[in-house]
């Protein structure tokens, strides 16, 4: 397969790409390398990824359509993984409209462009954020999505929405991945597995908002690539579904997972709760295991144990 795949320098997109690659598929990597985390660790894992003579990359902004039309045209993908995105819900709030610009233009421009190319099939990255603060517990793709309460969360239901229309109106293939808080190598910076990792390590306090008893579905890297590879391959007509680790698991609880992990102790800096932060993330999961044969395998001790791991080797070797 010739497969396209935004935003393959980041976390969870070179992940993706080793995944494709190592089973024999050749894949056309597309990221513009932002600032949005420091620019060096995306590009080590492009690093990893052009070891490979499958893998061809460009450097391009999803929001420049003559640009990514450049790309279609030369290389003529068969599928395309949307993974490119501005994520997290806190720069949301303050940047709303390159959010707007970037998940939304941009995913339309892929969209229109997988249109006239005939791709075969287009996977989307959503995210757990479009559940908003609702209180039914799991959260099934069947229920209503219409109060995201972050403008990141507003940019991946709008997504879902064009990725509808263009099934309903020229048929394409699409599969919408909603993901719950990914985790593990490579993993983002700003995300609070990495950056609780480090504080810890480094002796410094970590930021606790609220009294700890927020709960997010953390799931383990290599378990959402399973589920991303699986949809890949399906080629299902249009659908919706929730990759998750179907365990929630309490603030407080996780920090002392990081503790046992790393062997020290984390000190802690009380803060409010902050706005646009849900109280729970926990995916209903049934719908992935009968679409995809999706089952995820990757328990948060065993996970951050893994992660912890790596980042001592990788980023603070001692």
């Amino acid at each position: 397969m010739k497969i396209l795949v935004t935003g393959c320098a980041g976390f969870i997109g070179s992940h993706v790409c080793e995944a494709l690659l190592k089973r024999g598929d050749f894949v056309i990597g597309v990221d513009e390398l932002n600032d949005y985390y420091n620019v060096r660790i995306k590009r080590q894992n492009l690093e990893i990824l052009k070891a490979s003579k499958s893998f061809k990359f460009y450097k391009e902004d999803i929001r420049n359509y003559n640009g990514i039309r450049k790309i279609f045209e030369k290389e003529k993908p068969e599928k395309v993984v949307h993974l490119a995105a501005r994520a997290g819900v806190r720069p949301s709030i303050e940047q709303p409209l390159l959010y707007e610009e970037v998940n939304v233009k941009g995913t339309l421009n892929l969209l229109d462009l997988a249109k006239d190319y005939k791709v075969k099939s287009f996977v989307f990255a959503s995210s757990s954020s479009v559940y908003g603060n609702q209180k039914k517990v799991p959260f099934s793709e069947k229920d209503n999505v219409d109060n995201p309460i972050s403008p990141y969360a507003a940019t991946k239901k709008a997504g879902e929405l064009l990725c509808h229309t263009y099934h309903h109106l020229y048929g394409m293939r699409i599969t919408c991945l909603r993901f719950f808080t990914v985790y593990g190598p490579r993993g983002r910076p700003d995300m609070a597995p990495y950056k609780f990792t480090r504080l810890i390590m480094e002796g410094k306090p970590i930021p606790k908002y609220g009294d700890g008893k927020t709960k997010r579905d953390y799931t383990y890297v290599t378990d959402i690539v399973k589920g991303v590879v699986a949809a890949v391959d399906k080629e299902l007509e249009f659908e919706i579904i929730n990759l998750g680790n179907n365990k929630p698991v309490e603030l407080n609880r996780f920090i002392e997972v990081i503790e046992n992990a790393t062997g020290k102790k984390a000190m802690i800096e009380q803060l409010s709760p902050q706005p646009g932060d849900v109280d729970i993330t926990y995916a209903d999961i049934a719908k992935a295991k009968k679409l995809l044969g999706y089952k995820p395998e990757t328990s948060i001790e065993d996970g951050t144990k893994a992660f912890v791991e790596w980042y001592k080797k990788k980023i603070q070797p001692s």
